[in-house]
């Protein structure tokens, strides 16, 4: 049996980033699919494996521990995967990365589709989304991150803020050309650790993977659509 079952829709976006996780801790899972998952919201609150409104939930098989919302499942993981720093600040701060990625993509994809992009929603909103790239930029700079070497919060090996940073705007530069060239301009040292990070076997596996299922898919709907006919020159 996989160590874990992921009920995620058949698309990165905010699945991918406890895929990545999961990936880089070696670690095996399952997709419960689409239909399972639309079972399940469709149907009572009392039989779902923790009560959640929407995906990702994660089931860990081996403590029997299921966990609805990102952030939530991506802290478990950190903490039973050895993945988050000792230090309590750095944790809190890690956490504080994993809630900034939730908040991005929650902007990039307009609120999940309340509306759809449109070059002028864009040139408005490129400044914002530039400044969470300082943000991300300024955080490496003052824990030691350079572009060459090192890690977000300066650990030995790659850590869950590492993975984060990594899963959010790579997924998003290598499916979007003007975001993957306002990051390389805005935020170098991001780009920098997320090439890396990439660049790792189990990371760099997955993104093969979902390349291979979900093709150019970032998110689904009408807003994935607007975002690959407007995020593209």
């Amino acid at each position: 049996m996989a160590d874990y079952e992921l009920l995620y829709w058949s698309a990165p976006f905010r699945g991918q980033f406890v895929r990545a996780v999961l990936a880089l801790a070696g670690k095996s899972w399952t997709e419960g699919g689409d239909a399972k998952i639309s079972e399940l919201m469709e149907g009572a609150v009392r039989d779902m494996p923790v009560p959640f409104m929407g995906p990702p939930v994660l089931i860990d098989h081996q403590t029997e521990v299921a966990l609805a919302e990102m952030p939530a499942i991506i802290f478990y993981l950190g903490e039973t995967l050895d993945l988050m720093p000792n230090n309590p600040g750095r944790r809190a701060m890690t956490m504080k990365i994993v809630n900034d990625a939730n908040d991005v993509i929650d902007e990039i994809t307009l609120n999940g589709g309340d509306h759809m992009w449109t070059e002028e929603r864009w040139n408005t909103y490129r400044p914002r989304l530039a400044k969470w790239m300082n943000i991300w930029e300024d955080t490496g700079r003052r824990y030691g991150l350079d572009r060459n070497s090192g890690y977000v919060l300066g650990g030995d090996a790659p850590g869950i803020a590492d993975v984060i940073t990594a899963t959010l705007w790579t997924t998003m530069a290598e499916r979007f050309s003007k975001i993957r060239e306002l990051l390389d301009e805005t935020a170098p040292i991001t780009a920098a650790l997320s090439k890396r990070i990439s660049s790792l076997e189990p990371i760099r596996e997955l993104s093969k993977k979902s390349r291979e299922e979900y093709g150019e898919s970032y998110a689904g709907g009408q807003i994935g659509e607007s975002m690959a006919k407007v995020l593209n020159d």
